[in-house]
């Protein structure tokens, strides 16, 4: 493992340098992509922004999304145009898995640099930069903006401060500190604007998503004297609503929310396979039911993929591990 110095010296010393993030991204993901796209392209660094599917609706209001690369043929191109001399820095990844198909093709170039917040992540890059306590790997990026020097532009400030309020829950998680504010603040000073980015996070949801919602909450089931809430959302749901799952983004915070629950589970049946997502209120580490399952995270906010297995099935098996988990 190594500091802030690894993937500062990396930027420093590369010309080229494509960003990636991990599937199914959320706030933390896309903002710290852009923000970080902005800056070294301030720097005069020649940037590719690589993700395997399309920037979820809710996040297309950043500014970058539309330069975002969805073909890995485009990555192809750039390191022809590139040579050799090309550095991959992968943000907000737990694993190398979690960057898709296109991961093992990624990690092969060198250098590959890591930057994290996640708990479980060991480190697959050539250099890592991994701090699990961070709220977001968001306010990673402000503070390795900082060393390098560089003034943050609006269109950065924005993508980060996006970064920081997502991961953070508003701010709400016990992973924000006297720092996150800090950073938040340092954001808002270089152009970023809180009330027009919540307006769009939190107040500008197509139909498709609240009838979704609808039928989701009609899936609430309560166990363990209510202290485990747990949501579905299966795929004749997404067909007869017209949404997909990136418009389930917060729905586990839906559960989360009954003041009895201490853990939240959200199952999301895809086309082949499950995705869970594990929220707790501090009771219950999640981390550690997440990779019984092969998944991981936070102790507070973890999740995982399953296939093979019907979704009935295996909420049964995820709700014997968080009774053992809780009740041990």
């Amino acid at each position: 493992m190594t500091g802030i110095e690894g993937p500062s010296g990396l930027i420093v010393q590369s010309d080229k340098i494509i960003l990636v993030t991990h599937i199914k991204p959320d706030g933390d993901a896309l903002g710290s992509l852009l923000g970080l796209a902005d800056v070294l392209r301030s720097m005069g660094k020649s940037v590719l922004c690589y993700l395997e599917e399309e920037v979820p609706e809710l996040y297309r209001f950043l500014p970058g999304a539309v330069l975002i690369e969805t073909s890995f043929s485009a990555v192809r191109n750039f390191l022809r145009r590139a040579g050799e001399s090309v550095a991959v820095i992968a943000l907000d990844c737990g694993d190398m898995n979690r960057l898709g198909r296109s991961g093992s093709s990624l990690r092969k170039i060198h250098p590959f640099a890591v930057i994290d917040h996640h708990k479980g992540n060991t480190g697959f890059g050539d250099v890592n930069w991994i701090e699990p306590h961070r709220s977001s790997t968001g306010e990673m990026i402000v503070d390795l903006v900082d060393r390098l020097g560089v003034q943050l532009s609006p269109h950065a400030a924005t993508c980060l401060y996006t970064a920081l309020v997502t991961d953070t829950g508003s701010f709400r998680y016990a992973s924000t500190s006297s720092h996150t504010y800090r950073v938040a603040a340092s954001l808002v000073e270089c152009g970023a604007d809180p009330g027009k980015i919540n307006e769009q996070l939190y107040d500008n949801y197509p139909l498709k998503r609240l009838l979704l919602m609808q039928q989701v909450l009609g899936t609430l089931r309560m166990f363990a004297d209510d202290r485990i809430g747990v949501i579905c959302v299966r795929r004749s749901m997404l067909e007869q609503t017209g949404a997909s799952l990136s418009d389930t983004e917060n729905f586990i915070n839906l559960p989360r929310a009954v003041n009895t629950v201490q853990v939240a589970v959200f199952f999301k049946e895809g086309e082949n396979v499950i995705s869970v997502s594990l929220r707790s209120r501090g009771d219950c580490d999640v981390s550690m039911v997440a990779a019984r399952f092969g998944g991981g995270g936070h102790a507070l906010a973890s999740g995982f993929r399953a296939g093979g297995i019907s979704l009935d099935d295996l909420q049964n098996k995820v709700l014997r591990e968080l009774l053992l988990q809780l009740d041990g």
